[in-house]
């Protein structure tokens, strides 16, 4: 057990948790709804802060980033627990668990070490991911402030259902995010994910204040969230409200966890969605979970060049001067560009 930040204590001896928009009011003896916070009298502490329950080395590719110090490895890893409930969840085993009552697993560790591996193993970046960051904000605070001694960047991986007190609170420690945006109906959040959908939305346009490399990520769900109607209103959330140099990955569903009951998204669904993207403006539009050499590559917005090619999960080919279009010296929106 460790202290937990970002509470306050109640008359009653519950405690009201401030770290994601759930604000749970929390009794003595019980955990919040992440099933990794927990009140003991009248104190609010985090069970994951030296849990860490999955770490690997990945290509930054991964996370999804493509606009953020493309062709590097970044050291990732997270806990157990999760503050949203999604019935489609790809990585259930480790955000499900601690919210069902079960055992929280994972490797003791502390911030220094998990700073130690990602500076031996060579990565560039820091990055908070597989279940939900939120939920272990302690340990990514400190970890995050080690990283940056360390010269290494942070990338937050997460489902932006942060209090805004929260997201403050990382605003010095967070370089770079990717954020899913589920979905722009209010009650497929609240039936599907058990949250609310305005937090997202008003967080996106928070982290694009804090100056943070924004990217964003939508899972294509068919019968879903993946109306033509509903696709359109989230690309133009994405191009008025974050610009149209904010890339926006558009991933395939699969079956998994209590969504086993539709197909994976088709091809032609994919390629709707991504021509709805390019007509609402973006600039950077990818498909993702699938193999298309052509919807992952980086396009030059100027000429429309092939500039960074991927392949898998890594970059193939690269046709960019320091940031630039090789063929026609148009700028490509990015951090570390090659």
């Amino acid at each position: 057990m460790h202290p937990a930040a970002l509470w306050k204590a109640l008359p009653d001896g519950r405690v009201s948790c401030r770290l994601c928009s759930h604000f749970c009011r929390i009794e003595d003896g019980c955990r919040g709804l992440c099933g990794v916070r927990e009140n003991r009298g009248g104190a609010l502490f985090t069970l994951v802060y030296d849990r860490v329950a999955a770490a690997n080395l990945d290509p930054v590719e991964k996370k999804p980033l493509y606009h953020f110090l493309p062709g590097t490895m970044t050291f990732s890893f997270g806990t157990m627990g999760c503050n949203l409930s999604c019935a489609f969840c790809q990585n259930y085993s480790l955000s499900q668990p601690p919210r069902q009552g079960k055992a929280i697993a994972g490797e003791r560790t502390s911030p220094a070490e998990l700073v130690a591996a990602a500076r031996r193993a060579g990565a560039a970046s820091v990055s908070y991911t597989y279940s939900e960051p939120t939920i272990f904000f302690e340990l990514m605070a400190d970890t995050a402030d080690l990283a940056h001694a360390a010269g290494l960047q942070n990338i937050l991986v997460s489902n932006g259902f942060q209090s805004r007190q929260c997201l403050d609170a990382l605003a010095g420690r967070i370089d770079a995010a990717n954020i899913d945006l589920k979905a722009m109906r209010p009650e497929f959040y609240e039936r599907t994910c058990g949250a609310r959908l305005r937090p997202v939305l008003q967080n996106l346009v928070r982290i694009r204040e804090l100056g943070w490399w924004l990217e964003v990520t939508t899972l294509l769900i068919p019968g879903g969230n993946d109306s033509a109607g509903e696709l359109t209103e989230l690309a133009g959330f994405l191009a008025k409200e974050l610009g149209a140099d904010t890339p926006w990955h558009i991933s395939r569903f699969h079956p998994d966890f209590a969504m086993r009951d539709r197909p994976p998204t088709s091809p032609e669904s994919l390629e709707r969605a991504y021509v709805i993207g390019r007509e609402a403006g973006l600039r950077y539009v990818y498909v993702g979970n699938v193999r298309d050499a052509a919807r992952s590559a980086t396009q030059c917005p100027g000429c429309g060049e092939r500039l960074i090619e991927r392949q898998g999960m890594g970059v193939s080919a690269v046709r960019t001067v320091s940031g630039r279009c090789g063929s026609c010296g148009a700028a490509i929106a990015g951090v570390g560009l090659p």
